[in-house]
């Protein structure tokens, strides 16, 4: 095999390669994120007592909620 034949094997594999890992790799990220959201009830929470305000379970369901429509 020439020379040529092997660099248009390797530049072959070597895009082959990346795509895979990009798929898998965002693939990955978005398992992750969604066993771990970034943010949940608690932090909401806290965020609220720390502005010295007493949120109630209403308010705090309805960010969630609007957080998860504004990600889909």
């Amino acid at each position: 095999m020439s020379v040529g034949g092997w660099i248009g094997i390797i530049v072959a594999v070597a895009i082959v390669c990346f795509v895979g890992g990009f798929f898998l790799s965002r693939s990955l990220v978005k398992r992750e994120l969604k066993k771990n959201p970034p943010i949940n009830e608690k932090m909401i929470r806290a965020m609220y007592l720390e502005m010295g305000m007493k949120p109630s379970e209403a308010k705090i369901k309805a960010i969630m909620k609007r957080m998860q429509d504004a990600s889909k």
